[in-house]
């Protein structure tokens, strides 16, 4: 008897996760501003980008890559940071806010399966849109595909992570979910400086860069240029994205507030 209610215990709890990743989809791309700013925005600045013809010839500078080259990870890395910083802690913010986690507590949902569809819809949406830059970079401006895949993959996953975690912190804290966008969308800008957006990073001064490499999307930034490379991304690079993973991810768990 024992273990057949474990049995369909855990048959609802799996269902219930399906339910509620299916229902939480539909509301992410009802929503329209989350696909949008998140596949779309990247999308536009590579397209813009690849136009102009300065961005596509060899810089001595960057090491004989092109401008648009060095923004291809960029660019990753700004679409992964406008979900994670800048979509995902308003929604999570607002459904705290409405008594949505609180409601959940009384079912078999329970209101931890909410953090894990945000984190599968989160990091199903990087890996389409890491997908779909890299596609029309190499289809329409001639940008070779990373050299050291495996090393890209690994570097681009822990992006993502690192990324999401610092997210939930920023639910956590919050007390609204317009506090946790702003708060958000304030920690975007600085960020993407470190990554490199307005400036690239091989042209930036020596103690610039290093302190930009400290940063979680600096970080990504360097280890995503590595493999594109060829070489196995910087342990130094992926040890700091991991360690941004594990210290905000800690402290989203012990700080977050379900209702």
């Amino acid at each position: 008897m024992a273990t057949t209610a474990t049995r369909g215990s855990a048959v609802t709890r799996g269902s219930a996760l399906r339910v509620l990743l299916f229902t939480e989809l539909k509301l992410y791309l009802r929503e329209g501003y989350a696909p949008v700013v998140s596949l779309v925005l990247p999308l536009l600045l590579l397209i813009i980008f690849g136009f102009i013809p300065t961005f596509k010839n060899p810089n001595s500078s960057l090491g004989g890559y092109s401008v648009l080259d060095t923004y291809i990870p960029v660019l990753i890395v700004l679409s992964l940071s406008l979900v994670s910083l800048s979509i995902m802690p308003g929604v999570l913010g607002s459904y705290r806010e409405k008594g949505v986690l609180r409601r959940l507590q009384t079912t078999p949902v329970g209101p931890a399966r909410v953090l894990a569809a945000q984190l599968v819809i989160n990091l199903c949406s990087a890996v389409l849109v890491t997908i779909m830059i890299l596609v029309v970079a190499s289809v329409a401006f001639s940008v070779a595909w990373p050299q050291q895949f495996a090393g890209f993959a690994v570097a681009t996953l822990l992006t993502a992570v690192a990324l999401i975690c610092i997210g939930l912190f920023v639910a956590a804290v919050a007390p609204t979910g317009r506090s946790a966008q702003i708060i958000g969308g304030v920690s975007f800008y600085p960020l993407m400086f470190f990554a490199g957006l307005w400036y690239p990073l091989p042209l930036m001064p020596s103690v610039l860069r290093g302190i930009c490499y400290a940063t979680p999307l600096g970080a990504s930034v360097q280890a995503l240029d590595d493999a594109g490379g060829g070489v196995w991304p910087h342990p130094l690079q992926l040890l700091t994205l991991a360690a941004y993973a594990v210290v905000f991810g800690a402290a989203a768990a012990r700080f977050f507030r379900w209702e």
